[in-house]
């Protein structure tokens, strides 16, 4: 396997969950899912891009996903969403970089013009391309 340049520690790493002694620990389900996000989506976007790339948002507990919140089926509470950006691009390049590849995903949103949420279903990518405003 190419090298990785994503961690579990940063994709469930939660200022939220700190702040309010909540433990964001994902269970093995959603641990499967955050690996598969990482190799099937945000390592290929890294090696397409090749540039670093911030997640601002991973994996959600519950209690955290509700303070932030988030939507009560919102893909991030599974370890299957992420938010991100890359310093000097806008959301709308980074989704057309990836919309003319071949990386596979189930929802890919430019959310606010500020940041990109893509996500990664195993059993059944939609391919669904959004805008939030």
């Amino acid at each position: 396997m190419n090298k990785l340049n994503f961690s579990f520690s940063e994709l469930i790493n939660s200022e939220i969950a700190k702040k309010n002694k909540i433990n964001n620990i994902p269970d093995i389900s959603s641990m499967d899912n955050i690996l598969n996000l990482i190799v099937f989506c945000l390592q290929p976007i890294r090696n397409l891009i090749n540039k670093p790339m911030i997640v601002t948002s991973g994996f959600r507990c519950e209690n955290v996903n509700k303070i932030v919140g988030g939507s009560s089926n919102s893909q991030h509470k599974t370890g299957q969403a992420v938010d991100f950006i890359i310093k000097d691009m806008i959301p709308s390049a980074i989704i057309d970089i990836i919309l003319n590849s071949n990386i596979e995903f189930d929802q890919l949103i430019n959310e606010y013009n500020k940041w990109v949420h893509i996500s990664f279903n195993k059993a059944n990518n939609r391919k669904q391309v959004l805008k939030i405003e």
